[in-house]
C-alpha cells in the first residue's frame, strides 16, 4: 500500500483543508483516525500542539491527535513514532529546523510510510521539507533581494537542502500572502529544484502519481522550466477543483 501526501500552505482559517488528508486516515483504521503531529519544539510545544489539535478536530472529520514534539537542534526518529499512528502531520515553524530533524530519517521515513499505509500531511515547514529539494529560506539570491526578508527564516540566500522525498518538486509556502512565489521562481530558474509548487494559505494540494488536486480557499501555482521561447520559468496558478500533472 502506498502513502499519500498532503501540503498544506499555512493558514488558520480554514479547517477544511485537514479534511481530505483524515479522511484517508479513517480509511486506514476504520474507526477514529490516531493523527501524529511532529513539532519541532521551540519552548512553547504543548501551546502550539493545541493549536493544530483544535484546527484538526474542526475540519468535520472525527480524530484523535497526538503530541510528538522534538527538542530544537533534536532529530526525529520515525520507527517508534509511527507506531500505532493512522496519518502524519508535520506542522510549521522554522523550516530549517524542521529540515534539521528530518535530515537523520530522510532515507526511511518515505519507505516506513508507504509501508505501512500511513498518509503525510505537511502544514507550512511541513510541506516545504516533503520535498526531494526542499526550499527552506533565504530572500537573496546572489545578493539581490527577491522576496521579503521577513519571509527568510533566519537566512540570507535562497537555501536548497535535500528533503524528505515524498513529492518530485519544490515546494514554497504562504505564496500569495508572503510573496514567496519569486522565491520559488529564482530556486527552478537557477536549476536548484527541477520544478516548483507554491502554495496559498488555507489551500491543500492532493499529490498522487506526481500530480496534484488542489481544495481550499486560495491557489496553487505551478513553476516549470523554460517559457515559451526556451528559457525562464514558465508559471501558472490552479484553483480549487482543479488538477496538475507534474511527473
Amino acid at each position: 500500500m502506498s502513502s499519500r501526501t498532503f501540503l498544506v500552505g499555512g493558514g488558520w482559517d480554514a479547517p477544511e483543508v485537514y479534511e481530505p488528508f483524515l479522511r484517508v486516515a479513517r480509511g486506514r483504521s476504520g474507526g477514529v483516525p490516531r493523527v501524529g503531529c511532529v513539532i519541532v519544539d521551540e519552548g512553547d510545544g504543548p501551546a502550539q500542539f493545541e493549536r493544530y489539535a483544535e484546527a484538526l478536530r474542526k475540519s468535520g472529520v472525527e480524530c484523535a491527535p497526538v503530541a510528538l514534539l522534538v527538542p530544537l537542534g533534536g532529530r526525529f526518529e520515525p520507527e517508534a513514532a509511527l507506531e500505532g499512528l493512522d496519518g502524519l502531520l508535520v506542522c510549521g515553524g522554522l523550516t530549517p529546523a524542521y529540515q534539521e530533524a528530518f535530515a537523520g530519517c530522510a532515507d526511511r521515513l518515505a519507505g516506513l510510510l508507504a509501508g505501512r499505509g500511513v498518509p503525510y500531511a505537511g502544514f507550512s515547514a511541513g510541506a516545504a521539507v516533503a520535498a526531494r529539494r526542499a526550499v527552506v529560506g533565504g530572500w537573496l539570491l546572489d545578493g539581490v533581494p527577491v522576496c521579503s526578508e521577513d519571509t527568510a527564516e533566519d537566512l540570507e540566500e535562497i537555501e536548497v537542502r535535500p528533503g524528505l522525498g515524498l513529492v518530485p518538486f519544490a515546494v514554497d509556502v504562504h505564496a500569495a500572502q508572503w510573496g514567496t512565489l519569486a522565491r520559488l521562481v529564482a530556486a527552478v530558474e537557477q536549476g536548484r529544484a527541477p520544478c516548483g509548487v507554491a502554495v496559498d494559505e488555507n489551500t491543500v494540494v492532493e499529490v498522487r502519481d506526481g500530480g496534484g488536486r488542489v481544495a481550499g480557499r486560495g491557489r496553487v501555482h505551478v513553476v516549470r522550466p523554460g517559457g515559451n521561447d526556451g528559457g525562464g520559468v514558465a508559471v501558472r496558478s490552479y484553483r480549487a477543483g482543479e488538477s496538475f500533472d507534474l511527473a
